[in-house]
């Protein structure tokens, strides 16, 4: 059988950089879609847009990137032209991003979903990847929490509301670590799973083989999950999460003993 090959990167302004900068950025960007692909699985579309914004000053390797929805998706990057590629590889934000290619545009108030899914998913695959250590990837999510935590204490209407105005309210903390503590959640009730044995990484794979589309109201994700999974696990937490005020609780030792 002829093995997968990897989604292709197609570039857009890659002439504006010097072929030093090019080769920096081919570097960085196929080790990314390599270390993703390897952690969720072949994406289903061959190629990824990959849209360059390099800039000139910035204190970060990565100060900004989104997700660009269409035929085909793919990921607009704004990056410091002069990061080196060990530095842009250890940075998060792509990871992110190309998690983002493997579930459905959902509407705007359950972008908690999608948020969530990309910021638990960019550290399961820097985990695998050997980026960061166990330590590392527990002090990540337990530190993300927490600021979660602290941010629903004056931002605490319902979840889905409050994702709704995300952007006037700045409560990203608030959407994207709720979201985040939603599938780590669903990761620690599918590791008490006998028979079948999912992870949230195993789940995601087989969804790209059956059900991917691009757009699916998130309640029909969760619904896609469950049927994979052989279990209720996805579409009980939508339903306890979407309204939800508090934050919530989720200890260190549960993340730290998370089989992912």
């Amino acid at each position: 059988m002829k093995e997968a090959q990897p989604a292709e990167a197609h570039y857009i302004n890659f002439a504006e950089l010097s072929k030093a900068q090019q080769a920096t950025v081919n570097t960085w960007v196929n080790h990314a879609i390599h270390a993703t692909e390897h952690a969720l699985g072949q994406l289903k579309q061959s190629h990824i847009i990959i849209e360059l914004y390099p800039k000139y000053f910035t204190l970060e390797p990565v100060p900004w990137a989104s997700v660009i929805r269409g035929n085909q998706d793919g990921v607009e990057l704004h990056f410091n032209r002069y990061a080196s590629a060990a530095t842009l590889i250890q940075d998060w934000t792509l990871y992110h991003e190309l998690a983002h290619l493997y579930h459905p545009l959902f509407n705007y108030q359950d972008f908690w979903v999608s948020e969530g899914l990309a910021t638990y998913l960019q550290n399961v695959i820097m985990f695998n990847a050997g980026l960061i250590s166990r330590a590392e990837f527990t002090h990540r999510l337990w530190s993300g929490l927490q600021r979660g935590k602290l941010q629903t204490r004056s931002i605490n209407h319902k979840l889905y509301a409050v994702t709704e105005n995300m952007w006037s309210l700045k409560a990203q903390q608030r959407v994207y670590w709720t979201g985040a503590a939603f599938f780590i959640e669903a990761e620690i009730a599918l590791n008490s799973q006998r028979s079948p044995r999912y992870t949230v990484s195993e789940l995601l794979k087989q969804y790209q083989k059956c059900c991917r589309s691009q757009n699916m109201q998130a309640k029909a994700f969760m619904s896609e999950l469950d049927k994979i999974s052989q279990t209720a696990i996805f579409s009980n937490l939508y339903q306890k999460y979407k309204a939800r005020t508090d934050f919530p609780t989720i200890t260190k030792e549960q993340i730290s003993q998370l089989h992912f």
